[in-house]
């Protein structure tokens, strides 16, 4: 286990504007990264937004309503402005995260999110399934690559 890469981030109120993914379970590996190209190609259309060159995933373990079942991906924006045509905004309550860095294809990211899991399990921080877990893109162009 890398645990020295896990570190905890604790984030103010997060405003996110983007594409929602709704699919079976299986296809996310495919349709996230389909989403994520739409989005570079679209996120001149978004106002306000932080940080052109990174995109943030958004999704809820536990999903308590359909509201919250999908996957978002998304650019972070200082306020919600008018939103282009098929796209949705979230905003993500302050919360404090578990993070660890992942390098590779997104087929192995899985590997990583149980790294972390485990340094939570050996921690004194617990996973809330019910709160909405994010993930922040840097190189989203080349799946292989994330």
């Amino acid at each position: 286990m890398r645990e020295q890469d896990v570190h905890i981030e604790k984030l103010e109120q997060i405003h996110l504007v983007g594409i929602r993914v709704c699919c079976p379970a299986e296809e996310y590996i495919s349709e996230i990264p389909q989403a994520a190209k739409r989005l570079d190609e679209r996120k001149q259309e978004i106002s306000h937004v932080t940080n052109p060159t990174q995109q943030m995933g958004a999704f809820v373990v536990e999903a308590s309503s359909e509201d919250e079942e999908g996957y978002w991906v998304c650019v972070q924006v200082k306020k919600v402005g008018q939103l282009p045509d098929g796209m949705v905004s979230l905003t993500i309550p302050p919360q404090t995260y578990a993070v660890m860095k992942h390098n590779g294809p997104n087929t192995t990211i899985l590997h990583t999110y149980d790294e972390l899991h485990n340094w939570i399990e050996k921690s004194s921080w617990t996973r809330k399934l019910g709160a909405w877990h994010l993930e922040r893109f840097h190189h989203f162009k080349n799946k292989e690559k994330i």
